[in-house]
């Protein structure tokens, strides 16, 4: 006789939720990142947690600019600089500027699991220390030591001053004008009114006076522009206009070399044969003046 059957269905798992999601873990021994509940659970901007998630797993050294997380990510400048201001006011990113031993100021960027004043179980966290370097000798002090006029160089760069507002587009640059007119013809949405380009005037005047083309300034401002703007276009103008550093000057045309005049073939004298240098047959200077030489001897 055989087995007896039943179509009832099977019951669930005990202690299984009946509704939401299921975890099925895996024990991860290579190539994962230990992140936070309350960083990866944070209310909010989806596109923070994703970022400070990116950040986390990435090695020290790893480039976290604007630009490099824009060539990962698919969102635009404002979203990413968005979502590093509020980790920043988060206290989970932190910028210093810091001076090296040779004497430069760098841009440190650290990055806190636990929000920097955020007590913990075995006391408050200790910002990282950077690395200890070896005390140089006297001599080789002396050759790292950059010249007197290298310290205003070196010196931490002052707070960049906002651009005095021009009154109208009369008072302004009329190239940095034509420039920010012609947007609209390479993007239709990039259209700005008067108050916003007499606004963004100046930071145009300044790298037409560096030395760039305004071709070159049309292509940084159109290029890579994001599917969707969720603020006006000017802000994101006004963003690359002064996060872009200005690119190096062109160079000078080569001063034009002088040529060498043509050499002149020989000729022979028609009075006394004797080879001289003419563009054509003739006599030479001796024979043409008044008593020259004696014809050659036959």
């Amino acid at each position: 006789m055989a087995d007896p059957q039943s179509n009832a269905r099977l019951r669930a798992d005990a202690g299984a939720p009946t509704s939401g999601v299921i975890h099925v873990r895996t024990r991860l021994t290579a190539d994962f990142t230990v992140l936070s509940n309350a960083l990866a659970q944070r209310r909010g901007s989806a596109v923070t947690v994703g970022v400070a998630a990116y950040i986390s797993s990435m090695p020290d050294g790893s480039s976290v600019t604007i630009a490099a997380l824009c060539e990962h990510f698919s969102e635009g400048e404002i979203l990413i600089s968005r979502a590093l201001r509020e980790l920043e006011a988060a206290g989970h990113l932190e910028r210093r500027r810091e001076r090296t031993p040779t004497g430069q100021v760098r841009t440190r960027t650290y990055f806190y699991d636990i929000p920097r004043g955020t007590p913990e179980p075995d006391g408050p966290p200790e910002p990282p220390r950077p690395p200890r370097q070896r005390k140089p000798s006297a001599a080789e002090a002396a050759e790292a030591a950059p010249p007197p006029t290298a310290t205003a160089e070196a010196a931490p760069a002052p707070v960049r001053e906002q651009a005095r507002e021009t009154a109208s587009l009369s008072d302004a640059d009329p190239r940095a004008v034509a420039v920010l007119a012609s947007l609209r013809h390479v993007d239709p949405r990039l259209v700005l009114s008067e108050r916003e380009a007499v606004r963004l005037a100046p930071a145009v005047a300044r790298w037409l006076a560096a030395g760039v083309e305004s071709a070159q300034v049309t292509a940084l401002l159109t290029a890579r522009l994001p599917d969707s703007f969720l603020t006006r276009p000017a802000g994101i103008l006004a963003f690359r206009l002064r996060e872009t550093p200005l690119p190096a000057p062109p160079p000078l045309p080569a001063a034009p070399i002088a040529q060498r005049p043509a050499v002149l073939p020989f000729q022979t004298c028609d009075g006394c044969e004797r080879a001289f240098r003419a563009s054509g047959p003739g006599r030479c200077r001796g024979c043409r003046r008044p008593g020259g030489r004696l014809p050659a001897a036959a």
